[in-house]
């Protein structure tokens, strides 16, 4: 199979040996891989793949089933499914656990399903597991219009949250509006904090999804509504930031920092499980879609990633072997 993996910061296509699944994996003949931010680290040598596994870039794909391992029961051969990967998508076969495989529901295009499983998996362990986001409640979103961005709008609009999204530009502040978010904060122009706060009558959010990271930390905390939560999902320039435990106090505030491709198999089987039940009646009914910026071909890897580095994407940025 061809497949792309990554080298002193070039992207390199090789012939490998196709997978063959093990006892509780699914064979995947992929349609599409999403390209994710980690991918970008681990081209330049920021983010190594977990022990044992692959090479091969991409945390994500959509395809058919082509084979299944000893034990597997919940899929069959040509079943339409999604799914989140420790490694591997960029290529024509995949690999990966039965617990990590998700059906496509009818409507949805096989090759735009691509852009679901990272995000919705991201979003929902931390704006609803961690954070326990709740009807009625307000969300901002740092990055309304990335991958995760565009998602979590969408989510938490089917939810029946309130969502306030920072989107940089004209362009990415109506391609906000158009996902549903109640406010958008043009962030090269506006103050995100006096807007929310204006908007929520002083009281501030429930919760902050902070793709940013210790750069609006202290911000994030005074946007805050007394007992709520930030959950982070990007370390930024990696500085640890300061923290302002007396605000935190004040308000009864809690943070969570998390990554999701390092988790243990059980914990990431819980995420996908609690997804499928929490979320996909969401993707079902088409109030949650994928929201795909453009689709290349797998040897136009490195125009991928340069688009996505430049962030002028909104949504995902899909690869097609």
């Amino acid at each position: 199979m061809r497949a792309i993996t990554s080298e002193n910061g070039t992207l390199d296509l090789h012939d490998l040996p196709d997978p063959v699944p093990g006892a509780g994996e699914v064979l995947i003949e992929v349609a599409a891989a999403g390209v994710n931010n980690a991918d970008l680290q681990q081209a330049a040598g920021n983010y190594p793949p977990p022990p044992g596994a692959s090479d091969v870039l991409g945390l994500e794909v959509s395809g058919t089933v082509r084979a299944l391992g000893d034990g597997v029961e919940g899929f069959a051969v040509g079943d339409r499914v999604c799914a989140l990967l420790s490694a591997g998508g960029y290529a024509a076969l995949v690999v990966t656990p039965e617990t990590q495989v998700l059906p496509v529901p009818e409507g949805i295009d096989l090759v735009e399903a691509a852009g679901l499983p990272e995000a919705a998996c991201t979003v929902y362990s931390n704006v609803g597991m961690l954070a326990g986001l709740r009807p009625g409640q307000t969300l901002l979103v740092h990055g309304g219009t990335g991958g995760m961005g565009s998602h979590a709008v969408l989510w938490a609009k089917a939810l029946g949250a309130t969502v306030i999204a920072t989107s940089g530009g004209e362009r990415k502040v109506q391609a906000s509006r158009e996902l549903g978010a109640d406010l958008v904060v043009d962030h090269r122009s506006e103050d995100f904090v006096a807007r929310a706060l204006e908007f929520t009558g002083g009281r501030g959010v429930d919760v902050v999804l902070d793709v940013v990271g210790p750069d609006y930390l202290a911000r994030n905390i005074e946007v805050l509504a007394p007992n709520g939560h930030i959950a982070v999902i990007a370390s930024g320039s990696g500085r640890t930031g300061e923290l302002d435990l007396g605000a935190m106090m004040r308000k009864r505030a809690t943070i969570s920092a998390t990554t999701l491709r390092a988790r243990p198999l059980d914990e990431k089987a819980a995420i996908v499980e609690a997804v499928r039940y929490n979320v996909w009646p969401f993707v079902a009914d088409g109030r949650v879609r994928p929201v795909i910026d453009s689709v290349l071909p797998l040897v136009e890897a490195a125009e991928a990633h340069r688009r996505v580095r430049d962030g002028e994407v909104v949504g995902k940025v899909l690869l097609t072997p």
